[in-house]
């Protein structure tokens, strides 16, 4: 079987990437790699806490790698980081590293050209499927995930803390991805049939976080794209005991 890793975010395309990889009996998935922000213990982008991701792990009988990321980085410190960590993965006998990614053309083709460098061959198991039918096959299957991040420029906060479900579905704008696919929001998956055991969760408050860079520092998701200045809604997550 092929060694592969997989970029795991914590969220539903990962996990269905995911799904699908271990149905297809071709990969043999040895690691979950994580970006996460190191001064916050928490997964970048998403917000989600690393007691969170690392039960993740658990439930999926997958061991976790951490890229340990800096606050705001630029892009060599962050390029750095995950070089070094695909380094010491390729090291260990991977040749294949799977994602999530739906339709994001210069993020694949970002990916495809740092992991060519190191001799890594990039997967892309959901890769121009259509999102409204990817999101019907997430729930169908029995996924429960949680809205953990919201971008205010497209979802106000009411969204954020909600549940994925048909209801979530019903009541997103037009004008907004079903799968979020151009960063609308991000999700925290606890429960699917990838999973050993369910996570226990349990909500916290809603936080707003304004970011912004300078021009020259691209965005980890989109690295090729300059970030806007503007605001994110989080609803923080604990582990329910």
């Amino acid at each position: 079987m092929v060694q592969a890793f997989m970029n795991w975010s914590g969220g539903k395309d990962s996990s269905l990437s995911l799904y699908r990889v271990l149905q297809d009996k071709h990969y043999q998935v040895g690691s979950l790699v994580t970006n996460v922000n190191a001064v916050h213990n928490r997964i970048s982008m998403h917000g989600v806490r690393r007691e969170l991701l690392d039960a993740q792990a658990q439930a999926l009988h997958i061991p976790l790698e951490t890229v340990e990321i800096p606050e705001e980085p630029t892009m060599e410190e962050y390029e750095a980081a995950t070089a070094g960590k695909i380094a010491s993965l390729k090291k260990a006998g991977y040749t294949h590293a799977i994602f999530g990614d739906i339709f994001l053309e210069d993020l694949k083709n970002y990916r495809e050209k740092k992991l060519q460098e190191q001799q890594i061959t990039c997967v892309f198991p959901i890769w121009k499927l259509s999102t409204a039918e990817l999101i019907k096959e997430f729930i169908g299957l029995g996924f429960k995930a949680i809205i953990v991040c919201v971008n205010e420029s497209q979802l106000d906060k009411s969204f954020c803390g909600r549940f994925l479900d048909e209801s979530f579905l019903r009541d997103l704008p037009a004008t907004v991805d079903p799968c979020g696919e151009n960063g609308e929001y991000h999700s925290f998956v606890f429960e699917g049939p990838i999973f050993h055991k369910p996570i226990s969760i349990k909500k916290g408050g809603i936080v707003h976080r304004t970011y912004r860079a300078p021009e020259e520092q691209g965005d980890l998701n989109h690295p090729k794209k300059q970030i806007l200045s503007y605001g994110f809604y989080f609803c923080d997550l604990y582990i329910s005991q």
